[in-house]
């Protein structure tokens, strides 16, 4: 079983339609950010992999919206590995508040080169991840 990070997250004004609701898309958003402080927490930001001419990109996504976010809510966003290979990850997601899941989703997020072509991960990325991954 797959550790799980966990990223706080406070719902603003600006997440929200004109009903004070969150709106569908800033939950990508929110898992997004769950992903990077993942990466950030075993000391990978986002501008290292870019120093060594890589990108990390949505590869795909399938997100579930259960319940809806509101104005001034706090809600978590998790990432899981759910799986890792030589090129990708794939990671469960979900935005909660208390224990109630808002939002589920599945994330395949491919390493590709410069000119957009699939490469292996860095290997020390690599490591960190599988390491973070067997982790309970």
């Amino acid at each position: 079983m797959s550790k799980v990070f966990q990223h706080p997250i406070r719902i603003y004004i600006e997440d929200t339609d004109a009903g004070g609701i969150v709106y569908y898309v800033n939950y990508l958003k929110f898992i997004e950010r769950s992903r990077t402080e993942l990466l950030r927490s075993f000391g990978y930001g986002k501008t290292a992999i870019l120093e060594e001419g890589l990108l990390l990109v949505v590869h795909s996504i399938d997100a579930q919206y259960l319940a809806p976010a509101k104005l001034d809510d706090e809600v978590i966003a998790t990432a899981s590995v759910k799986k890792l290979a030589r090129s990708y990850v794939i990671f469960e997601q979900q935005v909660l508040r208390g224990d109630q899941v808002l939002c589920k989703a599945t994330a395949k997020i491919a390493c590709v080169n410069e000119k957009m072509k699939p490469t292996a991960l860095p290997m020390h990325l690599h490591k960190a991840i599988a390491s973070y991954s067997e982790e309970e």
